[in-house]
């Protein structure tokens, strides 16, 4: 058994533009930096919200969501079950395809243990 939830809402943008960016997306969404870290940014979420980060790519703009699990290995074979594919493995996260065409993550847990919230599988 193991816990999963939607986490992250990513927007990917190619090297050199995250800091024009996060400033367009900040503004946009009305919301604060966080931070950046290296090729990630940040912007200010409530506890019960999605975390809304921006991050450095190698590939055309794109938005892609993440989903985090206490188990990543379980929940990307739950996933490949309902139809997803493996694409690639990133240090301790896969970058899956939707049946539907959709990329997205599986992460380890981004703000401590799942807890009730949480899908149960």
């Amino acid at each position: 058994m193991h816990k999963s939830r939607f986490c992250a809402l990513v927007i990917d943008f190619p090297d050199g533009e995250l800091d024009a960016a996060a400033r367009f997306w900040a503004a946009a969404l009305g919301r604060e930096f966080a931070g950046t870290d290296g090729n990630y940014a940040k912007l200010k979420t409530g506890d019960d919200e999605p975390i809304m980060l921006l991050q450095k790519v190698d590939h055309p703009p794109r938005v892609h969501l993440d989903i985090e699990a206490d188990d990543v290995d379980a929940e990307v074979a739950r996933l490949e079950r309902l139809g997803a594919k493996r694409l690639n493995k990133v240090q301790t996260w896969w970058v899956m395809e939707a049946p539907t065409g959709h990329r997205f993550c599986v992460v380890r847990p981004q703000r401590g243990p799942l807890d009730d919230r949480a899908n149960t599988w």
